[in-house]
Protein backbone atom coordinates (compact mmCIF):
# COMPACT_ATOMS: atom_id res chain seq x y z
CA UNK A 1 0.00 0.00 0.00
CA UNK A 2 1.78 3.25 -0.91
CA UNK A 3 0.02 5.48 1.20
CA UNK A 4 2.09 8.82 1.86
CA UNK A 5 0.64 10.51 4.99
CA UNK A 6 2.35 13.79 7.32
CA UNK A 7 -0.14 13.98 9.92
CA UNK A 8 -0.16 16.45 12.76
CA UNK A 9 -2.15 17.24 15.58
CA UNK A 10 -1.87 20.94 14.94
CA UNK A 11 -1.04 23.24 11.75
CA UNK A 12 1.54 25.05 13.21
CA UNK A 13 2.26 27.68 15.97
CA UNK A 14 0.04 30.51 15.28
CA UNK A 15 -0.02 29.51 11.70
CA UNK A 16 -0.27 26.99 9.51
CA UNK A 17 3.64 26.38 8.83
CA UNK A 18 3.75 22.50 9.63
CA UNK A 19 1.47 22.55 6.57
CA UNK A 20 3.24 24.09 4.31
CA UNK A 21 6.90 22.66 5.44
CA UNK A 22 5.23 18.94 5.10
CA UNK A 23 3.65 20.10 1.49
CA UNK A 24 6.89 21.69 0.09
CA UNK A 25 8.28 18.58 -1.01
CA UNK A 26 5.55 17.63 -3.75
CA UNK A 27 5.07 21.53 -4.84
CA UNK A 28 8.02 22.97 -5.84
CA UNK A 29 9.40 22.50 -8.82
CA UNK A 30 5.91 21.17 -10.42
CA UNK A 31 3.82 22.88 -13.56
CA UNK A 32 1.33 24.66 -12.09
CA UNK A 33 1.38 23.10 -8.53
CA UNK A 34 -1.93 22.67 -6.66
CA UNK A 35 -2.96 21.80 -3.77
CA UNK A 36 -6.40 20.19 -2.78
CA UNK A 37 -7.74 21.72 -0.11
CA UNK A 38 -10.68 20.10 2.13
CA UNK A 39 -11.73 22.06 5.12
CA UNK A 40 -15.35 20.56 5.56
CA UNK A 41 -14.31 19.68 9.24
CA UNK A 42 -15.24 23.45 9.42
CA UNK A 43 -18.71 25.62 9.62
CA UNK A 44 -17.15 28.30 8.24
CA UNK A 45 -14.68 29.17 5.29
CA UNK A 46 -12.50 31.37 7.82
CA UNK A 47 -9.58 29.90 7.15
CA UNK A 48 -9.66 29.77 3.32
CA UNK A 49 -7.80 33.19 2.47
CA UNK A 50 -5.12 32.60 5.16
CA UNK A 51 -4.70 28.88 3.60
CA UNK A 52 -4.09 30.69 0.01
CA UNK A 53 -1.79 33.44 1.81
CA UNK A 54 0.23 30.97 3.12
CA UNK A 55 0.89 29.00 -0.26
CA UNK A 56 0.98 32.05 -1.66
CA UNK A 57 4.16 31.77 -4.42
CA UNK A 58 3.97 27.83 -3.56
CA UNK A 59 0.77 26.02 -5.19
CA UNK A 60 -2.23 26.83 -6.19
CA UNK A 61 -5.11 25.92 -3.48
CA UNK A 62 -8.42 24.90 -4.63
CA UNK A 63 -11.05 24.47 -2.78
CA UNK A 64 -13.21 21.00 -2.33
CA UNK A 65 -16.79 21.70 -1.05
CA UNK A 66 -18.69 18.77 -0.85
CA UNK A 67 -21.76 21.24 0.06
CA UNK A 68 -22.15 23.43 -2.81
CA UNK A 69 -20.01 21.10 -5.68
CA UNK A 70 -20.81 18.09 -7.42
CA UNK A 71 -18.93 14.32 -7.65
CA UNK A 72 -17.48 14.94 -10.85
CA UNK A 73 -16.09 18.71 -9.91
CA UNK A 74 -14.22 17.36 -6.86
CA UNK A 75 -13.16 14.25 -8.43
CA UNK A 76 -11.48 16.50 -11.33
CA UNK A 77 -9.33 18.59 -8.87
CA UNK A 78 -8.17 15.75 -7.09
CA UNK A 79 -7.16 13.73 -10.46
CA UNK A 80 -4.62 16.86 -11.16
CA UNK A 81 -4.03 17.73 -7.42
CA UNK A 82 0.07 17.32 -6.11
CA UNK A 83 -1.06 17.00 -2.82
CA UNK A 84 -4.22 16.82 -0.52
CA UNK A 85 -4.49 18.95 3.01
CA UNK A 86 -7.30 18.54 5.19
CA UNK A 87 -7.67 20.59 7.69
CA UNK A 88 -9.28 20.24 11.62
CA UNK A 89 -12.60 21.49 13.05
CA UNK A 90 -15.41 18.61 14.07
CA UNK A 91 -14.16 15.24 12.72
CA UNK A 92 -17.93 14.15 13.11
CA UNK A 93 -19.13 16.87 11.05
CA UNK A 94 -16.08 16.65 8.37
CA UNK A 95 -16.48 12.25 8.11
CA UNK A 96 -20.80 12.81 7.89
CA UNK A 97 -19.90 15.06 4.40
CA UNK A 98 -17.83 13.34 3.27
CA UNK A 99 -20.18 9.85 3.47
CA UNK A 100 -23.04 11.84 2.30
CA UNK A 101 -21.37 13.21 -0.87
CA UNK A 102 -19.56 10.01 -1.95
CA UNK A 103 -16.50 11.56 -1.79
CA UNK A 104 -15.89 9.12 0.96
CA UNK A 105 -14.71 5.85 -0.72
CA UNK A 106 -13.34 8.10 -3.91
CA UNK A 107 -10.67 9.67 -1.61
CA UNK A 108 -9.78 6.15 0.31
CA UNK A 109 -8.83 5.14 -3.19
CA UNK A 110 -7.13 7.57 -4.31
CA UNK A 111 -4.60 7.78 -1.16
CA UNK A 112 -4.04 4.17 -1.34
CA UNK A 113 -2.89 5.36 -4.94
CA UNK A 114 -0.18 7.43 -3.56
CA UNK A 115 -1.84 11.06 -3.42
CA UNK A 116 -0.02 12.64 -0.51
CA UNK A 117 -2.24 13.53 2.30
CA UNK A 118 -1.05 16.36 5.05
CA UNK A 119 -3.41 16.46 7.25
CA UNK A 120 -4.07 17.64 11.15
CA UNK A 121 -6.54 17.45 13.91
CA UNK A 122 -10.05 16.13 12.27
CA UNK A 123 -8.11 15.40 9.31
CA UNK A 124 -5.89 13.27 10.90
CA UNK A 125 -7.84 11.36 13.18
CA UNK A 126 -10.09 10.78 9.89
CA UNK A 127 -7.47 8.06 8.57
CA UNK A 128 -7.90 6.21 10.97
CA UNK A 129 -10.71 2.43 11.06
CA UNK A 130 -13.11 4.74 13.11
CA UNK A 131 -13.28 8.05 14.32
CA UNK A 132 -14.69 7.49 17.53
CA UNK A 133 -11.90 8.86 19.40
CA UNK A 134 -12.05 12.06 18.32
CA UNK A 135 -12.56 14.53 21.51
CA UNK A 136 -15.14 16.72 19.11
CA UNK A 137 -19.17 16.15 19.82
CA UNK A 138 -21.17 14.02 17.37
CA UNK A 139 -22.96 17.54 16.58
CA UNK A 140 -24.88 16.65 13.46
CA UNK A 141 -25.41 13.50 14.66
CA UNK A 142 -23.94 11.61 12.25
CA UNK A 143 -24.71 7.55 12.08
CA UNK A 144 -21.46 7.18 9.99
CA UNK A 145 -18.49 6.31 12.24
CA UNK A 146 -15.93 4.01 10.09
CA UNK A 147 -13.04 6.43 8.71
CA UNK A 148 -10.86 6.49 5.94
CA UNK A 149 -9.21 2.81 7.14
CA UNK A 150 -5.23 4.00 5.76
CA UNK A 151 -4.12 3.24 8.99
CA UNK A 152 -4.65 -0.10 11.45
CA UNK A 153 -4.89 1.91 14.53
CA UNK A 154 -6.89 5.07 16.10
CA UNK A 155 -5.83 8.59 16.36
CA UNK A 156 -6.70 11.20 19.34
CA UNK A 157 -5.16 14.58 18.45
CA UNK A 158 -4.69 17.31 21.24
CA UNK A 159 -4.00 14.99 23.42
CA UNK A 160 -2.38 15.92 26.84
CA UNK A 161 -1.68 13.75 29.99
CA UNK A 162 -4.74 13.54 31.99
CA UNK A 163 -5.95 11.00 34.47
CA UNK A 164 -10.21 10.93 33.28
CA UNK A 165 -8.83 11.27 29.44
CA UNK A 166 -6.35 8.06 29.58
CA UNK A 167 -10.24 6.74 31.57
CA UNK A 168 -12.20 7.95 28.62
CA UNK A 169 -9.62 6.51 26.16
CA UNK A 170 -8.94 3.01 27.64
CA UNK A 171 -12.48 2.57 27.61
CA UNK A 172 -12.39 2.55 23.58
CA UNK A 173 -10.46 -0.77 24.23
CA UNK A 174 -13.73 -2.29 25.63
CA UNK A 175 -15.30 -3.13 22.75
CA UNK A 176 -12.18 -2.37 20.10
CA UNK A 177 -9.20 -4.07 19.63
CA UNK A 178 -7.12 -1.03 17.59
CA UNK A 179 -4.25 0.79 19.19
CA UNK A 180 -4.80 4.15 19.78
CA UNK A 181 -1.86 6.69 18.92
CA UNK A 182 -2.19 10.15 21.38
CA UNK A 183 -0.24 13.04 19.51
CA UNK A 184 0.02 16.18 21.88
CA UNK A 185 0.53 19.41 19.88
CA UNK A 186 3.49 19.71 18.18
CA UNK A 187 3.56 16.29 16.89
CA UNK A 188 4.34 14.91 13.74
CA UNK A 189 3.33 11.30 12.65
CA UNK A 190 5.08 10.33 9.18
CA UNK A 191 3.30 7.45 7.34
CA UNK A 192 5.03 6.15 4.12
CA UNK A 193 3.24 2.45 3.21
CA UNK A 194 3.67 0.30 6.00
CA UNK A 195 5.89 2.10 8.22
CA UNK A 196 5.12 5.00 10.41
CA UNK A 197 7.32 6.68 12.67
CA UNK A 198 7.22 9.70 15.21
CA UNK A 199 9.07 12.77 13.33
CA UNK A 200 8.80 14.77 16.18
CA UNK A 201 6.93 15.86 19.38
CA UNK A 202 5.52 14.09 21.86
CA UNK A 203 2.97 10.82 21.57
CA UNK A 204 2.34 7.88 22.98
CA UNK A 205 0.30 4.38 22.15
CA UNK A 206 -2.13 2.47 23.84
CA UNK A 207 -2.60 -0.77 23.17
CA UNK A 208 -5.71 -2.93 24.55
CA UNK A 209 -5.04 -4.41 27.75
CA UNK A 210 -1.99 -2.39 28.19
CA UNK A 211 -0.35 0.69 29.64
CA UNK A 212 0.22 3.62 27.27
CA UNK A 213 3.91 3.60 26.19
CA UNK A 214 5.92 6.80 24.90
CA UNK A 215 6.65 6.80 21.47
CA UNK A 216 10.31 7.36 20.37
CA UNK A 217 11.29 9.85 17.85
CA UNK A 218 12.73 8.53 14.72
CA UNK A 219 12.03 4.83 15.34
CA UNK A 220 9.38 2.74 13.73
CA UNK A 221 6.18 2.39 15.19
CA UNK A 222 5.85 -1.76 16.28
CA UNK A 223 1.91 -2.24 15.21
Amino acid sequence: MPTNMHLFSSPGVDDIRYIVDASRPYLEGRDSPTLAYLPMASLSNAWQAFTEKSFAGLARVELLNTETMTFTEMEAILRKAHVLYIPGGNTFLLNHRLHVSGLHVYLRKKLQAGLPLVASSAGAVLCGPNIITSRDMNLIPTPYFNGLTLLPFNLHAHYNEDEYKDGWLSDFHVFQPNPVILLEDGAYLRVEGKKTSLVRGDAWILRQNCEKEKLAVGKPIDL
